[in-house]
């Protein structure tokens, strides 16, 4: 904590010091609160040390409150601990260590969206719509998502033990897999009809550029050069994957301005020529982020017609912070903007086409596939 209060000191030092009388003042003003609120926090501490009758754990205490102090910024700011930020690091390389399912939070239990293929998970047979209502013998009743998921994740080669309900069978089946690293790309691809390929890309991990310049490469051989690419549920990932897969796409000129505090603003650009691609982009309310900034390249760059609903509109970058203990901040440090400068952060982007899709039936894909031909 003292190494990051002399570091935040060090870089108010760096600061233009020329300012009006007024500005000056109001800045002692929030230096005398800063502090003011700083010993109340070691107030608190004190007090708890002092007064709390049983057995504390104050590492847990310590790191409680940084991961209060950063998620009061803003959902996507946290405090990660040395485990949890091993975790995020292999996520963000596009793998991590579990049995190989996706899940989310339906009522008051976990259920199975889907499994990996290859994954140890569905090698054992769970399915998709598959209930999970416990873990290792705890039931998952009103548990947390998160809670969830780092109990089925863990070491591999240890074993975890799933109960699952599933729809047409009265018992409770149980479930012992085994924990292997698992491997996610984030590309599938195909011909999806006579001369229109199509690129499904899940999330903007580390291979993200390479598997969808792979999968053109595909394409061009066959002669390909209608591409339908779908980021419909894509809540995004690296920044620099999403500049690195837009260039592929996006004739020379910007791609996405970043705006920091008290930094010029920062642009990265495409040098291609007029990529020879005829375009169609699928997004939805829940294309974020890293999907936002491909798209509103696409859009501002006319270099695609954009089809689906409204996106999410998380406008705001985050950066991963190491700590010296192996922990580490992943703080919002800036705000993207198109190409045109148009913030979206709150608003999203609104396709050229807006189709809403009817249950079992996927009419935006349709629509995109009617279009190209």
């Amino acid at each position: 904590m003292k190494k990051l209060l002399t570091l935040l000191l060090v870089v108010s030092l760096l600061l233009p010091t020329t300012v009006f009388a007024q500005e000056s003042s109001l800045g002692n003003i929030q230096s005398f609160e800063t502090e003011a609120d700083l010993e109340l926090m070691t107030e608190v501490y004190n007090f708890i040390q002092e007064a709390y009758p049983l057995e504390l754990d104050n590492k847990a205490v310590i790191e409680g409150g940084l991961k209060g102090m950063l998620q009061a910024i803003d959902p996507y700011s946290d405090y990660y601990t040395p485990e949890e930020a091993s975790e995020l690091y292999m996520e963000l390389m596009g793998f991590f260590t579990g049995i190989g399912i996706y899940i989310e939070k339906e009522e008051n239990y976990i259920t199975i969206v889907d499994t990996i293929e290859g994954a140890n998970a569905r090698e054992a047979g769970l399915l998709p719509e598959d209930v999970i209502i416990s873990i290792d013998g705890i039931d998952t009743r009103d548990m947390p998502l998160s809670e969830a998921s780092s109990m089925i994740k863990g070491v591999k080669g240890t074993t975890v033990k799933l109960g699952i309900k599933r729809s047409g069978v009265d018992d409770i089946l149980y479930f012992e897999i085994i924990r292997d690293e698992i491997v996610i790309n984030p590309v599938a691809y195909s011909e999806i009809e006579e001369g229109i390929g199509y690129i499904n890309l899940s999330e903007f991990s580390q291979t993200a550029a390479i598997e969808t310049r792979r999968a053109l490469g595909q394409f061009n051989k066959s002669g390909i050069r209608k591409i339908i690419l779908d980021l419909r549920d894509n809540p995004g990932g690296l920044l620099d994957q999403a500049v690195k897969i837009a260039k592929e796409f996006v004739a020379e000129g910007p791609i996405v301005h970043i705006r920091e505090k008290n930094s010029a603003l920062l642009t990265y650009s495409s040098y291609n020529e007029v990529p020879d691609y005829d375009l169609v982009l699928l997004v939805n309310e829940n294309s974020a982020s890293a999907s936002e900034i491909l798209a509103g390249a696409i859009r501002d760059r006319n270099a695609g017609t954009i089809i689906g609903k409204k996106t999410f509109g998380k406008g705001i970058v985050q950066s991963i912070i190491p700590l010296e203990n192996g922990s580490l901040i992943k703080m919002t440090t800036a705000e993207y903007l198109t190409p045109k400068y148009r913030s979206i952060h709150g608003i999203g982007i609104e396709p050229d086409i807006v189709v809403e899709n009817i249950e079992r039936l996927d009419l935006q894909l349709q629509r995109a596939i009617e279009l190209l031909q």
